[in-house]
């Protein structure tokens, strides 16, 4: 997911977002662990949403969001 997705977001459907992707990443990675998983790509693209997502949701409490 792009950062001007997660920015479209409210705050509350933001936390949401964050529990279903930290939520698929422990997934992801205990899949990994037992050999299970296929696209080992996907670790790195889970992670990543979840700093941007970590990123507008701090940005959002500071007050410093930029809508447009």
């Amino acid at each position: 997911m792009k950062a001007s997705a997660f920015r479209d977001m409210t705050q509350d459907e933001l936390l949401q977002k964050l529990a279903e992707l930290r939520e698929a990443y422990f997934n992801l990675n205990f899949q990994h662990a037992t050999g299970q998983l296929e696209n080992t790509a996907q670790l790195s693209k889970t992670r990543k949403d979840i700093a941007r997502a970590l990123t507008v949701l701090q940005d959002m409490t500071r007050g410093n969001v930029a809508r447009g």
